[in-house]
């Protein structure tokens, strides 16, 4: 139960700008904490994310409402993260509805892609594209950086399989929208959060079961 109004209370904060703003060509994506404005999607979709690959009868309408409010902001980046992660638990699960889920989610995500279009700001978006265009070396290291994190979340994580290819599939779906267009690049940008999105869905993140054979006394 405690989980289940965890997973409405980050459905909420996600979307949630709707209500406080600020608005930017009728697009609202960031919550605002004083000086402060912080995108919502990466700071409650990673844990939206493990939290669904947790619930076996509600993960893909929980991905599928989290669509829904990208939907309205209009967030592709968002939106290309949760196809991503109902993806990763498809992977992980074969579960025909986290199939479906991933399918919506990437028609919905096109949608939003022609509604969402706003300029870039420097250091947060467009990250990796900027920074090839000057120094191409350094791009490269910012890449192996998110390859590497990707893996490592992918493969290295002492998680259930379905956690770590959920969140994964958050870090690959942003970082792919950040490559195609003017948003937030996961943590190599200048921008918290990313940063404490993912911190909070790792600490949050259930350990695999030990396969190691019982000790006989």
């Amino acid at each position: 139960m405690t989980r289940r109004f965890a997973i409405l209370a980050l459905l909420v904060l996600l979307a949630l700008p709707l209500l406080t703003g600020p608005f930017v060509n009728g697009i609202a994506r960031w919550l605002p904490l004083g000086p402060f404005t912080l995108h919502a999607g990466m700071l409650a979709i990673p844990l939206l994310a493990v939290l669904a690959a947790r619930d076996e009868d509600y993960a893909a309408p929980i991905l599928l409402a989290g669509i829904l409010a990208a939907a309205i902001q209009p967030d592709a980046a968002s939106g290309l993260a949760l196809t991503f992660a109902a993806m990763g638990l498809y992977n992980a699960k074969r579960d025909w509805k986290d199939g479906i889920v991933a399918g919506t989610g990437f028609f919905a995500t096109l949608v939003m892609w022609v509604r969402g279009e706003l300029p870039a700001q420097p250091f947060v978006e467009r990250v990796l594209v900027d920074v090839a265009a000057s120094q191409p070396l350094a791009a490269l290291a910012l890449l192996a950086c998110l390859v590497a994190s990707f893996l490592l979340i992918l493969h290295a994580l002492p998680a259930p399989m379905a956690q770590r290819h959920a969140l994964a599939g958050t870090l690959f779906g942003f970082s792919l929208a950040a490559v195609l267009s003017n948003y937030p690049s996961a943590l190599i940008g200048y921008g918290a959060a990313p940063i404490v999105g993912f911190a909070i869905a790792l600490s949050q993140i259930e350990r695999a079961e030990s396969k190691a054979p019982p000790v006989v006394e």
